[in-house]
């Protein structure tokens, strides 16, 4: 079943306010691991239902600046980098107006371009951010298993090191999917024009 544009906007406001709330916040920031790798990627997800119930007459405008979606995925990244750094995700605990850029920047500036760019993308575009995604999680995975003291002041040096083991298993995982869809899924698309 499909949702309708005024649907899948209600289910993006609606996932919002409900990590918004109080339990939800406490769960999601109690933990790094589960602040960077549960809270923040459903608050894009979030964003990203908003930017599919964009109407067409606003995402044609969009268009005109986001060439091939390479501008809106840049925007995309750079801000989910922000995110990432250990200082920030200290400050979007403690102090409310960084918690409030955080509800507002990750849907709005994460989700929506990813929406409204990744369709538009071609074959290099997405193959750069994926890898980028990939190599990100690898970095900050060895960052916070090598490091010898606690990068954020909220968490301790044991979760510290459970992100960095989940980053490391995450960018493996993803290694290995793009490698088999990238090789499998070429010899498929060959064998099936074969017997045609």
């Amino acid at each position: 079943m499909t949702l309708l544009p005024a649907s899948r906007a209600w289910v993006g406001l609606l996932l919002c306010g409900v990590l918004a709330t109080p339990p939800a916040r406490s769960v999601l920031e109690a933990t790094m691991t589960l602040q960077m790798l549960v809270q923040i990627p459903l608050l894009a997800v979030a964003g990203w239902f908003v930017g599919l119930a964009i109407p067409h007459r606003i995402a044609a405008a969009v268009v005109r600046w986001n060439g091939g979606g390479i501008p809106g995925l840049l925007l995309a990244t750079f801000v989910g980098m922000v995110w990432m750094l250990p200082r920030m995700m200290d400050a979007s605990v403690d102090e409310g107006w960084f918690t409030l850029a955080k509800f507002v920047s990750v849907p709005l500036l994460i989700g929506v371009p990813v929406a409204l760019s990744w369709p538009r993308a071609g074959f290099v575009a997405r193959g750069v951010v994926l890898l980028e995604l990939i190599a990100t999680a690898f970095r900050l995975g060895w960052l916070y298993l090598v490091s010898p003291m606690r990068l954020c002041s909220n968490y301790l040096l044991s979760d510290q090191l459970q992100l960095g083991k989940y980053l490391l298993g995450i960018g493996i995982a993803a290694s290995l999917a793009l490698a088999w869809t990238l090789m499998w899924g070429h010899i498929r698309v060959e064998y099936v024009e074969s017997k045609l």
